[in-house]
């Protein structure tokens, strides 16, 4: 705490599972003094799937409370008096009948910046309906997109609904939220929808379809596998290469780095040719290893790149060399981002186990009988 540019903001997370923690984790990575609402049930039982490698968790500070009692729920509300921030990821209509609604917390802190985390939104017919990544992005359109002509659908797992289009966007909406407030005096509630954040990710698409650009179908456009110098190829090891030589410059590169600048190719843009194109170029992949090729392509301006697993990607001397994962505690994980000249981010990389600062933040909050809290069952420590 007390590094990055968000020094000296608070926030609240109310424990929950994927875009929330990661959102909350984000903002202690810039700096923010993030104390954890675990569940007191969660510490009793010494942390469980919540402690050692959620990396999530990191850089935060927990504190276990029983939400349904009214001492525990009081204490979340002294908590949101000297807080920026909260951020809940439960149910529409859950934390209102906890009393920890909006209208509960605002009543304590009028700038408060209320962060709300759901799939469907706060609102409409699916709103109280359960649901995952996979099915938000469904339903916006953009799992449709995604996948190989005349295949179905491909799963990105679930970075693009829960995180980019879930998390990210809940950040950006507690930033700008809290940036209005330093002139207003007034908080808001931030309502972040994953349907809302994956639908808005892909913009970029719509206009290309707007203008005649784009297909809606899979596998047979300029960005989605459908060109051969926009796609994956095998190499002799069985590994893959990537290729994204858009530009005529950069394709030129790439031809000449393959080895096939004077192979009499048919025009990058001539689509009767694709099928032509893609087979000369798995052809020539398949000559040599993965990391043959990388010697040949990296660096160079022909935008290709070795595929490699996460194992892998932490330990490449490009990324070794900017250092894009750290090592905290024997454990690597990706480094905080982005980047500031001036208030660098950092973390310790330690999640928070539940309850494991339950007496650090009740004397933060200036409260003394924290062995009453406890013996009550109000809160609790791992």
């Amino acid at each position: 705490m007390g590094r990055g540019p968000l020094a000296g903001v608070r926030v609240v997370e109310l424990a929950g599972i994927g875009p929330g923690p990661f959102a909350a984790m984000l903002l202690a990575d810039l700096g923010a003094d993030v104390i954890r609402v675990d569940r007191a049930a969660a510490a009793r039982r010494g942390g469980g799937a919540t402690g050692g490698t959620d990396f999530t968790n990191r850089g935060k500070r927990s504190v276990a409370v029983d939400l349904k009692s009214d001492k525990g729920r009081e204490l979340v509300l002294r908590m949101v008096e000297n807080s920026d921030v909260l951020l809940e990821g439960f149910r529409p209509g859950v934390t209102e009948r906890l009393g920890l609604g909006p209208d509960d917390c605002l009543a304590r802190n009028q700038r408060l910046v209320y962060g709300r985390m759901t799939g469907w939104g706060q609102d409409g017919p699916l709103s109280q309906s359960a649901g995952h990544d996979i099915g938000y992005i469904a339903i916006t359109g953009t799992l449709h997109a995604i996948g190989r002509a005349g295949g179905p659908p491909q799963v990105p797992m679930n970075l693009l609904g829960d995180f980019a289009g879930g998390s990210m966007y809940l950040v950006v909406g507690i930033l700008a939220a809290l940036l209005e407030s330093r002139t207003s005096g007034r908080g808001q509630v931030v309502d972040a929808a994953i349907v809302d954040g994956a639908s808005h990710l892909s913009t970029f698409i719509h206009g290309f379809m707007a203008g005649g650009l784009w297909k809606d179908e899979r596998g047979v456009n300029m960005l989605d596998t459908g060109a051969p110098w926009y796609d994956v190829y095998e190499t002799a090891d069985g590994e893959h290469m990537a290729v994204g030589a858009l530009e005529p410059q950069f394709y030129a590169e790439f031809l000449r780095l393959l080895g096939l600048a004077d192979a009499g190719l048919p025009s990058q843009h001539d689509r009767d040719a694709w099928p032509e194109l893609r087979e000369r170029f798995a052809a020539r992949f398949k000559e040599r290893t993965r990391d043959e090729w990388a010697e040949i392509f990296l660096p160079s301006d022909a935008c290709v790149a070795p595929v490699l697993s996460m194992t892998e990607a932490a330990r490449h001397p490009y990324n070794t060399e900017r250092e894009v994962f750290v090592e905290r505690d024997g454990h690597l994980q990706p480094a905080p981002a982005p980047r500031f000249s001036r208030t660098p981010a950092d973390t310790d990389g330690r999640p928070a186990l539940p309850g494991g600062h339950t007496r650090a933040v009740l004397a933060d909050l200036g409260i003394e009988d924290a062995d009453d809290l406890i013996a009550s069952g109000a809160v609790a420590e791992s």
